[in-house]
């Protein structure tokens, strides 16, 4: 995996230390056993080569540290969603508290519904597609305008496993979030698995880019 790779040797190299995976949709749990000399060696080397990737050292979920942060800064969350079909709602909502951060979600799987509901022109759809970078950072803008949160944060894309093209295949997903302090950004992720996995990856992917955002 990308994180054995970027650690496992260094690692591995420091006396009397023990090094394991667990690997869950979207996250991989590193963990370390040895005597406590051994084990501030590899932290520190850990945390050097992964830096930002970390969310947690101890055993928080994703969605918990968003929230955690999100009520630190008094700011406020609206989500919509296409192919995740309100999967970033439910983790959010499920981490106690989450009331006072989370206005509102929004699952426009019909591109009627993006245009009736996030008032995303139709003309936008038809130009790009529904799967797109456009019509991503116009959901996102939608929901921060509608709600009037802090964040919009959108997701669309084809979850298979039929639907997809050469341009663009099953997996694609288009992750983007709006706030009222800067531009909207907008990121494109490739996720070829099944549906469920890929709903988990693409929320995962989703909250990970708010988490990155709300640490600036």
């Amino acid at each position: 995996s990308l994180v054995e790779n970027a650690i496992g040797e260094k690692v591995l190299a420091i006396p009397g230390i023990e090094l394991g995976y667990c690997a869950r949709p979207g996250e991989v749990e590193v963990r370390i056993i040895g005597n406590p000399n051994a084990i501030r060696a590899a932290d520190a080397v850990i945390r050097r080569e992964l830096g930002v990737s970390i969310f947690s050292d101890n055993n928080e979920a994703l969605e918990t540290v968003v929230v955690t942060l999100l009520k630190e800064r008094k700011e406020r969350l609206a989500t919509a969603e296409s192919c995740t079909g309100g999967l970033i709602a439910n983790q959010i909502t499920n981490v106690s508290g989450a009331s006072e951060i989370f206005l509102a979600g929004y699952v426009t799987y019909a591109n009627s519904a993006k245009s009736d509901v996030l008032n995303v022109d139709s003309k936008l759809i038809d130009k790009h597609g529904a799967v797109s970078e456009a019509v991503a950072r116009a959901m996102a803008e939608g929901a921060h305008t509608r709600a009037a949160s802090t964040y919009g944060l959108a997701t669309t894309g084809i979850a298979g496993p039929t639907g997809g093209s050469d341009e663009k295949p099953v997996g694609t997903v288009y992750i983007a979030l709006a706030s009222g302090d800067s531009e909207t950004v907008a990121k494109k992720f490739l996720f070829p698995t099944d549906r469920e996995t890929f709903k988990q990856l693409a929320a995962q992917a989703a909250l990970d880019l708010l988490r990155r955002r709300l640490l600036r």
